[in-house]
């Protein structure tokens, strides 16, 4: 054997046993960290037990604590409130406040509540539940503590309480949002207005688009005065036949795939599911984005060339038919609706969105859609806030609201693939 091709054969063995070594290190300091989140969260089960029978009806407080967290100038809280499902059946979510220290207008304090994105199932995840509560607030969160307004964060009901979360099922996360708002009235100092506005991302952003479309049936004694989403989950059948065989459906597919079925038994998971997708589905969809795990194991999955989906689900009609009928309709004409998209996101991909603006704005929505160049989906809420809390104030203010729909896209309003 030639010395270059036994140095070569060497170093390639090294590399081998330090990349398994450093897997092996990886892994056990992941066990050691789940074992710490498993004994913080023993720790809050008490407090997001609900209580039996619950205390009253929807958007009733059931009780608060500090959160344990620096926002300054603000309080910030947790809390526990009463929501319902779709159905009507009663349920809890859990939540956040924050209460600026400014005293509150006779009128009582804007309300801004904000819906958070896609952070995974486990009960860690839930915002109120977990190590970083402030994630995804930067640029934004402050300024609104300045201007005084009161903002309330839900957990989204069956995530951190019982489940399941409705993952993505817009007629539950705009009860959640709607009664969050509502649960406002009983914490201690928040003093809440009538009117707020709602600000989601991805995910959240799927949330508050629903939120505009329901906010007026749901909850009559409140006044919805704009929808603000940055990279929202809004053409589902767009977005779920162009990332089903992605590394992306490893992290989404698996919350749909437990709680679409929940709401509608006729989808079978089984029918689009890879053997990989029924194994592994469920531990994944427990892992919490921000985890390492959760990309060690999908990677690890990619590597081995596993797909969580077997077939793309909205080719079979009844996943096809629910996830049109969770897509947000368009809002009737002058309705007032902020949306920032980056152009660099793969996960909620530019151009569905780029066709919700031409045919939001065909149709008189009033419209400022804000694209933000080479911006990636996780920095989508965070470079977009300080534009949503400037919009958010003229909406609060009484201002018409700005339309941007004689400026076309930055992409084309079509899917690149022709699929």
């Amino acid at each position: 054997m030639r010395p270059w091709v036994r140095r070569l054969l060497i170093g390639i063995a090294i590399a081998v046993v330090l990349a398994a070594n450093i897997a092996l290190g990886l892994r056990a300091w992941i066990a050691i960290s789940d074992r710490q989140t498993t004994v913080a969260q023993e720790q809050l089960d008490p407090f997001y037990a609900a209580p039996d029978p619950l205390p009253g009806p929807p958007g009733t407080l059931i009780r608060s604590e500090p959160l344990g967290v620096d926002v300054p100038g603000a309080t910030a809280l947790r809390i526990l409130y009463v929501t319902e499902r779709p159905d009507g059946t009663p349920a809890v979510s859990g939540g956040m406040v924050f209460i600026p220290d400014t005293p509150a207008p006779a009128e009582g304090r804007p309300v801004v509540a904000w819906a958070h994105p896609t952070v995974g199932m486990g009960d860690s995840c839930a915002p109120s539940r977990s190590a970083n509560p402030l994630l995804d607030t930067d640029n934004w969160l402050d300024q609104m503590m300045q201007l005084g307004w009161v903002v309330t964060a839900t957990d989204y009901a069956g995530l951190g309480t019982t489940g399941p979360e409705l993952y993505l099922v817009g007629q539950a996360e705009a009860r959640d949002v709607v009664n969050s708002v509502r649960a406002l009235r009983d914490v201690p100092d928040a003093r809440p207005g009538t009117s707020f506005a709602v600000w989601g991302h991805s995910q959240g952003g799927h949330s508050a688009l629903w939120t505009g479309q329901l906010a007026r049936e749901l909850a009559p004694e409140l006044t919805l005065v704009g929808t603000a989403a940055a990279a929202p989950a809004a053409r589902l059948v767009d977005i779920m036949q162009a990332q089903w065989d992605t590394a992306v459906a490893w992290v989404i597919g698996p919350e749909v795939a437990i709680s679409w079925p929940a709401v509608d038994p006729s989808l079978d998971p089984a029918s689009v599911l890879t053997d990989a997708g029924k194994a592994d589905g469920t531990a994944i969809a427990d892992r919490c984005i921000t985890q390492k795990a959760l990309m060690l194991d999908v990677g690890a999955l990619r590597v081995e060339g596993k797909q969580f989906f077997a077939t793309d689900p909205i080719g079979q009609p009844a996943w096809q038919a629910f996830a049109q009928g969770q897509s947000p309709a368009t809002p009737p004409a002058g309705t007032a609706v902020f949306i920032a998209q980056g152009t660099a996101d793969e996960v909620v991909l530019p151009w569905p969105n780029a066709i919700l603006q031409q045919q939001w704005c065909q149709s008189g929505v009033d419209l400022s859609m804000l694209w933000l160049g080479g911006v990636d989906h996780m920095k989508a809420a965070i470079t977009a806030g300080p534009a949503a809390v400037e919009w958010i104030a003229g909406r609060f203010a009484g201002r018409p609201a700005p339309r941007t729909c004689d400026v076309p896209p930055p992409v084309a309003a079509r899917n690149p693939t022709g699929g």
